[in-house]
């Protein structure tokens, strides 16, 4: 069972503290250590009259239970007055719950300016001064939780409540933007909605239904959101006889009804008013940047498109398809991204690779003899088509880059990437769809090593609220994404990510600052920053890779994945994997939550034999083969001397184009020595790394081993003073 909640060393304020809600509130911060100020006027449910005896009677409760409290009878209004109670008596404040509240109901007709604005000095103002009075020591200890109090009339509104109503839902505006203002301070604020039963409630509910509501069915939810490990901010509560619900607001896609240098007409409202209230695929705006970007996108699309509409019937429909399909064939400039092994290997760490797995070992040490470079590192050499700002530049496309999501991703290698390079990347849109919330952009991405084809990235850009254009939903151009088997997966890997991962992947590229700032992240509906999308899709590759190919980058053809929710730093990836033939299905979860964050994904493998039918033939148009056979030759002459003076084996790793290309052993410790094609048979002493013409310049005598290990171009690993051994043997006896 969970450990209990529990708020010792916490000076909780709670108002309206004397009865109903408020006291069940104070009781139970109270019960888990809190400690409580019991703020309560004393007057009566109209507001008239004010008194000690309720605020005395609960603070007597909880002191009768070993509890800490002082009571406080000052009106909300004197904010000032109520905090000063909580800083004399216990030196801090760390939650308020705005609770305190009256009721004067009547009709519109019959409202009085005192009926307005006694309700709104009591519930929305009294909420305000005693929210201002603590809210500069809330900042300065980088903590506070704040609960606002609203209520099912200022939701819906209720006959003979306007005033309240008005009232009640100001209040959560007021604690919207608290949670925006507070929240780079620990300070989160939240919105409850309760029915229960209390004075205020007597006047509508029945007796025996406002008996069994009782507030004990509510302060749990209140407990939760105001304890210091819940990070819930912002949030909107209806709760109440056990119940607990979150609400949101939703907004249709709606429709454009004017066009450029034309008069707006309510005509033109009525014909497509079925469209405006129409929430089928409605969007769910959590942001004023997300409500305010759609209509600013509005005007965009207006003045670039002489007008749009997402009516399909209509001209101006007609219009935008024709200005979509426009789009399609469109080529952004050519860009030649260049790389080291720095790169391969900052981008190897940024996805999980890690010398904890021994295995991991030739991503992330250029000195391997088997270094590689992950075969995902692809889409960082296409990803700059889009990061660069290229899709801004589309024609007939007018796009808030605000608003740009990554739906899908599609990679396909002709050949294994080499270990550093550059490469020519073309980028084309090859079609646009009409998803009706939102339009997705495919597009496809060739990058090329002089004039041959490496490797073809497809980007599936999703642009919400763009959609309704009346264009086609499904392209033939599209690599579809495939449903994982319905049976128990075939194996299972899990990586933790750490809290520095999306700090550490940006470094390859992805510069958006939704995956390390904080601010940015909140203002874009997270909690805190989420890790990038490719990130998580390079830790899916590298499970597959490890579990179905032994990390042989030389098998790895093809992926395909659908991004389906985020995954935060620090949190735990776990990829459950299905074989069928030389196809891995997979999908990606986050273990602590259970949720899929990648859906419908698959990595396609060559199968061993294509890749074992190649062997032979590498290294036959190499130089340095040419070599070893004539040092072979020669060691049927000389070769026990020369292992008398040398005594070791030496294993080469030749490369061509950064990739290994062939092995050659050289054994001079045993009988009279061998020159053999492939590794040693037992252990090397010494492992040499060098491309195919580098060794040919070293056995020329152009290059200097020693200056060639020092600059990089030479590496070596075991004992690596016999390879002066080796150097003096060359030249004495090959003179090649």
């Amino acid at each position: 069972m969970a450990s209990p909640l529990r708020f010792d060393g916490r000076a909780v304020l709670v108002t309206g503290a004397g009865g109903g809600l408020g006291r069940a509130y104070a009781l139970a911060f109270a019960e888990r250590g809190a400690l409580v100020v019991v703020n309560d006027l004393g007057g009566d449910v109209t507001g008239v009259g004010k008194g000690s005896f309720a605020a005395d009677k609960v603070v007597e409760e909880i002191r009768k239970k070993g509890g800490k409290a002082v009571a406080n009878y000052d009106s909300v209004e004197a904010g000032e007055k109520i905090v000063k109670t909580a800083l004399d008596a216990f030196g801090r404040i760390d939650v308020v719950v705005n609770n305190a509240g009256l009721l004067r109901d009547r009709s519109f007709a019959r409202i009085s300016d005192e009926d307005w604005d006694i309700i709104h000095r009591v519930h929305l103002r009294g909420s305000f001064q005693v929210t201002r009075a603590a809210w500069d020591h809330m900042k300065k200890q980088k903590y506070g939780r704040i609960i606002m109090t609203s209520s099912a009339s200022g939701i819906y509104g209720n006959f003979g409540q306007a005033n309240y109503s008005a009232a009640k839902l100001g209040l959560l505006g007021l604690s919207n933007t608290l949670a925006i203002e507070g929240n780079k301070s620990n300070i989160h604020c939240n919105t409850i909605a309760p029915t229960a039963g209390s004075r205020m409630t007597q006047t509508v509910m029945p007796k025996d239904i406002v008996e069994a509501l009782k507030p004990d069915y509510v302060a749990p939810l209140v407990l939760w959101l105001c304890h210091e490990s819940c990070e819930e901010n912002g949030g909107f509560f209806e709760v109440g006889a056990g119940w607990i619900g979150k609400l949101r607001w939703e907004r249709t896609l709606g429709a454009i009804v004017r066009q450029k240098n034309q008069p707006m007409t309510p005509e033109a409202v009525k014909a497509n008013w079925k469209k405006i209230c129409d929430f089928n695929n409605a969007s769910k705006p959590q942001t004023v940047q997300e409500s305010t970007g759609g209509i600013l996108e509005v005007l965009r699309k207006i003045d670039s498109e002489g007008g749009v509409s997402t009516n399909r019937t209509s001209h101006t429909a007609s219009a935008a398809a024709s200005g979509f399909a426009g789009a399609i064939g469109h080529k952004l400039p050519p860009f030649s991204p260049s790389y080291t092994e720095l790169e391969t290997i900052m981008y190897a760490l940024g996805v999980g690779a890690s010398i904890k797995n021994p295995k991991d070992l030739k991503f992330i040490y250029e000195g391997s003899s088997d270094f590689s470079c992950l075969p995902t590192f692809g889409v960082i050499l296409g990803q700059k088509s889009i990061m660069n700002g290229g899709l801004a530049d589309i024609p007939g496309l007018s796009i808030n880059l605000a608003k740009v999501l990554h739906g899908e991703q599609y990679l396909e290698l002709y050949k294994p990437l080499p270990r550093a390079g550059k490469l020519k990347c073309e980028a084309v849109v090859a079609d646009v769809l009409d998803k009706g919330s939102g339009v997705v952009i495919l597009m496809d991405v060739y990058s090329y090593s002089g004039k041959e084809l490496i490797c073809y990235n497809q980007f599936s850009v999703f642009l919400v609220g763009s959609g309704g254009f009346g264009g086609k939903r499904t392209s033939d151009k599209a690599k579809v994404a495939v449903a994982v088997p319905n049976r128990p997966p075939d194996a299972v890997l899990t990586d933790t990510t750490s809290l520095n991962q999306a700090a550490l992947y940006r470094l390859s590229g992805d510069w958006n600052p939704l995956h390390v700032d904080p601010n940015f992240a909140s203002l874009a509906g997270f909690n805190k920053p989420i890790l990038h999308g490719l990130c998580t899709f390079g830790f899916s590759a590298r499970h597959v890779l490890q579990q179905f190919a032994d990390n042989d980058v030389s098998r790895f053809k093809a992926i395909k994945v659908r991004f389906a929710k985020p995954v935060y730093p620090g949190q735990t990836v776990q990829t459950e994997m299905w074989k069928e033939g030389n196809r891995i299905h997979f999908q990606t979860k986050v273990q602590e939550t259970g949720d899929i964050v990648i859906s419908n994904a698959y990595v396609d493998l060559a199968p061993t034999s294509d890749i074992s039918a190649k062997t032979p033939s590498e290294g036959g148009e190499l130089q340095s083969t040419l070599v070893f056979t004539e040092i072979s030759r020669r060691l049927t002459d000389i070769g026990r001397e020369v292992v008398k003076k040398v005594n070791a084996v030496f294993e080469w790793h030749i490369t061509k184009g950064g990739n290994i290309a062939t092995k050659w052993t050289i054994d001079l410790k045993n009988d009279s020595g061998k020159v053999y094609q492939g590794p040693a048979k037992g252990s090397a002493d010494t492992t040499i790394i060098l491309s195919d013409e580098d060794f040919m310049e070293v056995v020329r005598g152009n290059l200097d081993p020693q200056k060639a290990f020092f600059s990089g171009r030479l590496k070596a690993r075991g004992n690596i003073m016999l390879s002066q051994k080796l150097q003096k043997l060359l030249k004495d006896y090959a003179k090649l």
